[in-house]
Order: C-alpha cells, then sequence, then structure tokens
C-alpha cells in the first residue's frame, strides 16, 4: 500500500487496505474486527496488546502486527519531523 496521506488520517477503509495487504490469511477476521469497532489510523497507531487480545487476536500474530504498528508510527513522527524543518 502507497501512503499518500498521514496514517494518522487513514478511514477504517484504508485500515482494512493496509491489514489486507499485510495479513492476507487474516484479513477477514482482523478486518471484521475493524469494522466492529470502527478502528481509523489514529486508533491503529495507539493499538496495543491488550486491545489486541480484546479482538481475539493470537498471540504469534500480535507481535508481527505490534511490531507492523511501530514501523507505522515511525513513520508518522519522520512526517512529522520532516513538518517541521520544510
Amino acid at each position: 500500500m502507497v501512503v499518500s496521506k498521514r496514517i494518522s488520517y487513514w478511514t477504517v477503509a484504508e485500515v482494512f487496505e493496509w491489514v489486507r495487504e499485510q495479513y492476507p490469511s487474516q484479513s477477514k477476521a482482523l478486518q471484521q474486527a475493524i469494522a466492529k469497532h470502527a478502528i481509523s489510523g489514529r486508533v491503529l497507531l495507539r493499538m496495543k496488546k491488550e486491545q489486541l487480545n480484546r479482538l481475539g487476536m493470537e498471540s504469534k500474530l500480535q507481535q508481527e502486527f505490534l511490531r507492523d504498528v511501530l514501523l507505522l508510527r515511525i513513520q508518522e513522527e519522520l512526517e512529522n519531523l520532516n513538518n517541521i524543518y520544510y
């Protein structure tokens, strides 16, 4: 997925797209959880293990998911820094 806008501004549909691309074999269950809880980009960036437990995500997938969310957070922070200096 090519990120054309800040992750914190992603809609639920854009989070769906990211999940579908990152986790093709898990996307159906994750998309249902995203829809049920209206997980936008801003919420996605704040997710922690406790929220993933409540969503019923398996422990192994949680680690991968949290790593990928961390990469999104870093990308968001880099964009923030770029906006300060440019």
